[in-house]
């Protein structure tokens, strides 16, 4: 499923993430950390993959058009359950 939303507003799901955070969502997918980190607008390919996020510039930031909303669902659970 995609899903639509701003750069800013995924950099601020990014930054809301507690410590260990980025590697615990990588250990669960079997994926590298750079490619959790790519995911939320960093651009090392040497060291992780594209996850199928597609940037377009515009206002606060940019759209950003994530094809699998995994990583972003999984990030959203953990700020969650840090909020409780």
């Amino acid at each position: 499923m995609t899903k639509t939303i701003s750069f800013n507003d995924l950099r601020r799901i990014k930054d809301s993430l507690p410590d260990g955070a980025t590697r615990e969502i990588a250990d669960k997918l079997n994926v590298t950390v750079q490619t959790v980190r790519n995911y939320f607008g960093g651009s090392n390919y040497e060291f992780g993959k594209n996850c199928g996020v597609h940037i377009e510039p515009g206002p606060d930031g940019g759209i950003v058009v994530l094809d699998d909303t995994t990583i972003y669902d999984m990030a959203v659970e953990i700020i969650g359950e840090e909020k409780e």
